[in-house]
């Protein structure tokens, strides 16, 4: 057993191999975490929100387009 060679895995390739894994898979964790607080910030009231609100009461009808329109002027949109 003392002779025993381990293969790839024991010579710098292996370990070379599993950091860059490791490396990337903590790299996709970090990724989706800041998708997934991006995306909670603007459903909770990004900066498009308002806009949003402001669309969707044209699409009902509840506002007119003049008052659509001077809304989203002072929104700055």
């Amino acid at each position: 057993m003392w002779g025993y060679d381990h293969g790839w895995m024991m010579n710098g390739w292996g370990m070379g191999f599993g950091f860059i894994f490791w490396l990337l898979i903590l790299g996709l964790m970090v990724g989706v975490i800041v998708w997934f607080i991006r995306s909670q910030s603007l459903r909770a009231g990004g900066r498009h929100s308002g806009l949003a609100v402001l669309e969707e009461r044209y699409a009902r009808g509840e506002i007119s387009r003049e008052e659509y329109l001077q809304k989203k002027r002072d929104m700055g949109a």
